[in-house]
């Protein structure tokens, strides 16, 4: 569905969606994503889910986090990773829609 009209977005909107769409390039980063939008996880099962190490999780997830994209909730020792709200889940499946077609 095309747009009417061209929308209006400044330079720092641009910036940050650009960088939202290259955080998402990544295809680890991109692979956390999908699977946080199953549900929230902590680092390790992230790990042994994807088969990387738990620092490089660690990594991709504080990348996802200054982008907004991704959230975290402190349970004691354990911190619990989610999609940041239902934007994020939406251009995961926006995006997946789009190149299965």
């Amino acid at each position: 569905m095309p747009l009417s009209t061209p929308p209006a977005v400044d330079q720092k909107e641009t910036l940050r969606l650009a960088r939202t769409f290259a955080a998402l390039g990544d295809p680890t980063r991109l692979k956390i994503a999908l699977t946080l939008a199953t549900g929230e996880m902590r680092v390790q099962g992230l790990a042994d889910l994807l088969g990387i190490s738990p620092s490089a999780v660690s990594h991709a997830l504080r990348r996802l986090k200054d982008l907004a994209l991704v959230r975290h909730r402190a349970d004691g020792q354990n911190r619990w990773y989610s999609l940041d709200d239902g934007h994020v889940a939406a251009i995961l499946q926006t995006g997946l829609e789009h190149v299965r077609e």
